[in-house]
């Protein structure tokens, strides 16, 4: 019986060390997204600002907030499943920031129009593109971890992903057929994609909260 005893307390302080050992490396995970993210908003609203893109400019607050995003996941991995819902909450609101900045800049180049420069765009969509991958590789194996959290971040670089796909082309198109129109439409695409993210983050929310 003590026999027994002993190897079950074996078997749970493994499993202990076990789920300590995957918290800290999800941990890890999504403050080197953070940090990635941190480093190219930086970047992106510089030359947003040297092209007078629109849709870089958004992007780039788009970055900083998932790098809000990251940081709160990290805050919050391993807290109640309660804790957890009012931060997915929490995040689902994080991803329209994006669509204020768009409207907000949108406003600006409406009332001072300037044609952005299509190459600049293009090079800095695609580091963006190369980081969001890169991103979104790294958490994609524990995109339906800990409720909505850890999907939010998954989400948050797939989208940025397409959305920088979306600016390369646009880049490409002014370069043929100079106009802001392309770099208007791309910030209203990045809009509607970060609405759809911010649903599937509360639908998540409310069915952990189901069940």
């Amino acid at each position: 019986m003590a026999n027994c005893h002993r190897f079950a307390s074996a078997i749970r302080l493994f499993t202990q060390g076990d789920i300590y050992t995957h918290t800290v490396r999800l941990r890890r995970i999504v403050l080197i997204i953070a940090a990635l993210n941190v480093g190219y908003f930086i970047v992106e609203y510089y030359f947003g600002q040297r092209f007078n893109s629109i849709a870089l400019l958004s992007d780039s607050v788009d970055f900083l907030e998932d790098a809000s995003i990251n940081i709160l996941i990290a805050l919050a991995i391993g807290w109640s499943l309660r804790k957890r819902q009012i931060t997915s909450y929490l995040l689902a609101g994080l991803l329209l920031v994006p669509g204020i900045a768009f409207l907000w800049n949108a406003i600006q180049q409406i009332l001072s129009p300037e044609i952005p420069e299509g190459a600049g765009m293009s090079y800095v969509g695609l580091g963006a593109l190369v980081v969001n991958l890169f991103c979104a590789f790294l958490i994609a194996r524990h995109r339906n971890e800990e409720g909505g959290l850890v999907k939010a971040a998954y989400y948050s670089a797939r989208n940025d992903a397409i959305a920088n796909a979306l600016i390369i082309s646009a880049g490409v198109v002014i370069l043929i057929y100079p106009s802001m129109i392309p770099d208007l439409v791309i910030g209203i695409i990045i809009f509607i994609m970060n609405a759809d993210a911010a649903k599937k983050i509360l639908s998540t929310a409310r069915k952990d909260n189901q069940e």
